[in-house]
């Protein structure tokens, strides 16, 4: 009997085995740390953030971009659309709504170690 895990495990065994690398970012995947922020500013797109929305911050991707986020210490998974700038701490690869980060489980510790990649 064949057995197949679900993506989110997958990508959590191979984070903890150490086995994403700089070929695996290559390949539309990046891991790294990601924050949440809940202000209700105006962000670099335009509109106004909104906590409770599913967007994020990104230096680089176009706005509008779709992009799955996955916690690979709990397995959790959301879909973000990119609609702001950032983020701007160092070594942190992505910032999340806080609706995105109650999703992710990661509103209580403010910092997560995560892996995304573009849907769309």
């Amino acid at each position: 009997m064949t057995s197949i895990l679900p993506k989110a495990l997958v990508g959590a065994l191979l984070l903890s085995a150490g086995l994403f690398s700089s070929a695996t970012a290559e390949a539309g995947q990046s891991c790294g740390h990601a924050s949440w922020y809940a202000l209700t500013s105006i962000t670099a797109s335009g509109e106004r953030m909104d906590p409770a929305k599913l967007t994020a911050a990104h230096p680089r991707l176009r706005f509008g971009t779709r992009v799955e986020v996955v916690n690979p210490k709990n397995g959790r998974s959301v879909v973000v659309r990119i609609n702001d700038r950032g983020p701007f701490i160092k070594g942190r690869i992505i910032d999340v709504s806080k609706a995105a980060a109650h999703e992710l489980g990661m509103v209580r510790s403010g910092v997560a170690k995560v892996c995304y990649r573009v849907v769309s």
